[in-house]
């Protein structure tokens, strides 16, 4: 019985905003039959640090997160407004 394990990203999503969807899939082998997987999903924001991303990412990254887009992202994040976390609401 040998157990092995693939990790392949199947699925990369752009948003219009910038936002990068990253799907991972995790593949479990047991001499060469899949006996199970799973996926992990993760997003890159723009103007994120992406120094420990695949190449494939990283380009799709680069060729995104233009100064507009980032700036677009900026502002947007300015109008959301903060919440105090200690504020409670209720009787």
């Amino acid at each position: 019985m040998t157990i092995t394990t693939s990790q392949t990203i199947d699925e990369i999503t752009v948003s219009l905003n910038g936002v990068i969807s990253i799907r991972q899939n995790i593949t479990i082998f047991d001499n060469g039959n899949v006996i199970g997987n799973s996926f992990y999903r993760t997003t890159l924001i723009p103007n994120q640090d992406i120094s420990d991303q695949p190449a494939n990412v990283v380009a799709i990254c680069n060729a995104t997160w233009t100064p507009d887009v980032i700036a677009s992202y900026q502002a947007l994040l300015q109008k959301i407004p903060v919440s105090d976390a200690n504020t409670t609401t209720g009787a």
